[in-house]
């Protein structure tokens, strides 16, 4: 990711309506906590850029709802992502999806093991190597948020910015304790 300034909270509930934005967005964001990982602190660091700048900024189109905005609950149960999609402003349940973790299986092992070398690197890579690194990183990263977009097709409509921050979220979520 670019952008290096955030929220530095570390609670799992984040954000809140926003009075004039626009309805079909993610105001709120909760992430299942009971899998009790334990996160490094560059992870964290992703985890927390990546909820700032989706409540910042995003797209967050459910089909055959009520308009939003929306919070938004991102959990695994039985080898299954769940979305679970709430109305901000009364918290009534607008609709549940559940996703095959199967389709991002490689894409999120691939994604580890780049962020893995790109961690390393930047203790001691010359600026050509980390940038390479970084480079390859991005690549899987927008892989991930095609295959996300993909997904969701029929569900839910996401921009691409949407789709690469829920899946770095999707990737947090993978982390075991």
């Amino acid at each position: 990711m670019t952008r290096k300034a955030g929220p530095e909270e570390t609670n799992t509930q984040e954000g809140g309506p926003d009075a004039g934005a626009p309805t079909q967005r993610i105001a709120a964001i909760d992430l299942d906590q009971s899998l009790g990982a334990r996160r490094s602190p560059e992870v964290e660091h992703e985890r927390r850029i990546a909820i700032f700048d989706l409540l910042e900024e995003n797209c967050f189109s459910p089909h055959d709802c009520d308009p939003g905005p929306y919070s938004l609950s991102l959990g695994l149960q039985d080898n299954r992502l769940v979305l679970d999609i709430r109305h901000i402003d009364d918290g009534r349940s607008l609709r549940s999806i559940q996703l095959s973790l199967s389709p991002f299986r490689q894409i999120v092992r691939d994604y580890f093991m780049i962020c893995e070398s790109y961690y390393e690197a930047i203790k001691t890579a010359p600026p050509s190597r980390i940038e390479a690194i970084d480079m390859g990183r991005r690549g899987i990263h927008d892989e991930g948020s095609r295959i996300l977009q993909s997904r969701l097709k029929g569900k839910v409509t996401v921009d691409h910015n949407t789709a690469r921050r829920l899946f770095t979220l999707i990737c947090v979520l993978h982390i075991r304790g």
